[in-house]
């Protein structure tokens, strides 16, 4: 049960926050304010409604003494009974601690692994999946560098995904995941295994991450497509190394070497954050427990069997017979979430453990 001094302390800081709001404060304190009420919110109406519950429950057992009024109270009492529990979990659901990065836009990578020309269609289903999910969630996707397949799909695609809580929804979608099916130019229908790699990447801010100049190397050449076509006559591709981690990223899509430039040093800044990120993770090797899956881009996380219309998560044991509604992305709703609440309830385990302890 959540202390009630706990309860206060919500709110009191959500009232001082929109208190300070509507006084004359600077520009930069406004948008910092704005930023912690919108967190803030959900938590403090939580905390209203459980605490309301609870004065409820204290009236409706003061009530029983009253023999006129202690079936009203007892009818209130089992009302409450279900509603309190279900206020509680989600009291303590959104006082977890949470990921510094759940808020921030991402950087998608998806690459065709082991299955060749079958695997870059495959990428080709699961980042259309992706696209389709994020325009049902109001995000915007921009593709920021194209590989594509020599019959389809894509050899390797990378996209900015932008808009309200992304990290926190699409974090655990990194990993190998794994399709069976039967390609349309297998002639004795045989089921094929191939499998694409998925990388979630969170976008931090420019300050998040200072790239200083000295350690970078920045290097021009020109661009070049497949089969010589697309050739560009100047040298508008740029190849980024950061030197103190060896990390390389390419940008060639633009004709401006400016534009490839800015969106090279974003995918960068992106992957620095991301290696800052599993550093961290692995220094707090308890945080592990807490998490679904290690986070391991190596790790298969999921197979789609198209024979049978079924996706499996593995980290999970989850199967879902809906393959066609998942692959189109109106259906991945359902993984993305049940990935969600079993990373929350393995939290608030550990939670209880540690308090136990």
């Amino acid at each position: 049960m959540i202390p009630h001094e706990k309860l206060a302390k919500v709110l009191q800081r959500f009232d001082a926050v929109q208190a300070e709001m509507n006084a004359d404060v600077s520009p930069d304190r406004f948008v910092a304010l704005s930023k912690e009420f919108a967190e803030l919110q959900p938590v403090a109406e939580a905390a209203r409604g459980l605490d309301e519950a609870r004065r409820a429950e204290a009236e409706a057992k003061e009530m029983l003494a009253d023999p006129e009024m202690a079936e009203m109270a007892r009818e209130e009492l089992d009302a409450l009974s279900e509603t309190l529990p279900k206020l509680e979990q989600e009291m303590q659901i959104l006082l977890l601690p949470k990921d510094a990065a759940d808020d921030l836009n991402v950087i998608l990578e998806v690459r065709a692994g082991t299955g060749g020309d079958e695997a870059a269609l495959f990428a080709g289903n699961l980042y259309r999946m992706y696209e389709r999910y994020a325009q049902l969630q109001g995000w915007k996707v921009e593709p920021v560098s194209v590989s594509a397949g020599d019959v389809g799909g894509f050899k390797e695609i990378t996209a900015s995904i932008s808009g309200k809580g992304v990290f926190a929804k699409l974090k655990f979608e990194s990993g190998v995941h794994r399709v069976q099916r039967v390609p349309t130019t297998e002639s004795g229908g045989r089921i094929h295994t191939s499998a694409a790699t998925v990388a979630v990447l969170p976008e931090p801010e420019e300050v998040d991450i200072e790239i200083e100049d000295k350690d970078i190397r920045i290097d021009v050449f020109r661009a070049s497509g497949a089969g010589g076509q697309h050739v560009n006559t100047t040298d508008s591709a740029v190849r980024i190394t950061h030197l103190p981690t060896g990390l390389v990223v390419q940008q060639q899509d633009e004709k401006s070497q400016h534009k490839n430039k800015a969106k090279a040093l974003k995918i960068l800044r992106a992957r620095l954050y991301d290696v800052e990120r599993e550093r961290a993770a692995k220094e707090r090797a308890d945080d592990r427990k807490g998490q679904v899956g290690s986070g391991d881009r190596s790790e298969r996380i999921r197979t789609y069997n198209f024979p049978q219309g079924r996706v499996t998560d593995h980290r999970i044991n989850l199967t879902l017979h809906k393959l066609d509604k998942i692959i189109e992305g109106d259906g991945v709703a359902e993984l993305i979430d049940a990935l969600i609440a079993e990373d929350q309830a393995a939290r608030l385990a550990a939670l209880g453990e540690e308090s136990a302890a």
